[in-house]
Parts: structure tokens; sequence; C-alpha cells
């Protein structure tokens, strides 16, 4: 994946701030300059359409948005389980926790963030007040 231009400079992030990897993505991106939207799910209920359009922008079918190694999971699931599109909107909602990675939308681009400097590859490096004199 390329580098994504943000016409709009809007960062929408979903992600739990009761995890490790939330809460260092959050501090990561809101050390940018883009306007960003944080949603924690941990205290912002998401819907079943939201998480179902999450998953199709990120191209994947919304059982991927689940860590099915997690605990909360593992404790009332099995890890092979089949479940039904809305099921797995029903397990997002009751342990938002297993939220497998943090998700960002980039402008039109969804993106898994799967570490804090993820992010850094979509979005353009910011230039501004750099003084090219000195970095030479």
């Amino acid at each position: 994946m390329g580098v994504i231009s943000t016409d709009n400079n809007e960062i929408k992030l979903y992600y739990h701030s009761e995890n490790s990897l939330g809460k260092q993505t959050y501090a990561y991106v809101q050390s940018t300059d883009k306007k960003i939207l944080a949603i924690d799910i941990s205290k912002t209920k998401i819907t079943g359409t939201q998480w179902i359009e999450l998953a199709r922008g990120l191209g994947v079918s919304i059982d991927k948005l689940i860590d099915k190694d997690h605990p909360d999971f593992s404790q009332n699931y099995d890890q092979h389980s089949e479940l039904e599109e809305e099921d797995w909107v029903k397990v997002l909602n009751k342990m938002p926790i297993v939220l497998t990675y943090p998700i960002a939308i980039i402008g039109e681009t969804y993106v898994r963030l799967k570490g804090p400097a993820d992010f850094v590859r979509y979005i353009e490096p910011d230039s501004e007040g750099i003084d090219e004199k000195k970095h030479i």
C-alpha cells in the first residue's frame, strides 16, 4: 500500500483504550497535525451497520475483526466458531475488547493498524516548518 493523500485532513480512529495497542496507537495518531475523530469503542457503542461498514471498507469478513485468541473470546466461544454476520456483530458489541487491531479511516481508505507506527505509512509526511538547509 502506498502513501495516501488526505484532502480533507481528517483521520477517524476506532480503538479500544483498555488494551496497550489501542492506547499506543491513539497516542501516536494524536501526535499528527491532522484532524482526529477518535472513537474509543470501550466507551462508545458502535452499531452493527458501522461494524459491517468497517469490515467491508477493509475488504474482510466481520469475523476477521475479532481476535479469536483473546481470553474474553475464548472464554465464551470456540476459536473455530462459525457464526452468522449478525452474531459476529453481537460479539463485537458485547466484548469490544476483542477487536483485533485499531482501525483508521484516512480520507476514503480503511486501514488496520497492527502497530502504532503503521499509520505513518498511510499519510504524507508533514514537511511544513522544516528548514531544508539544516538537513543537508
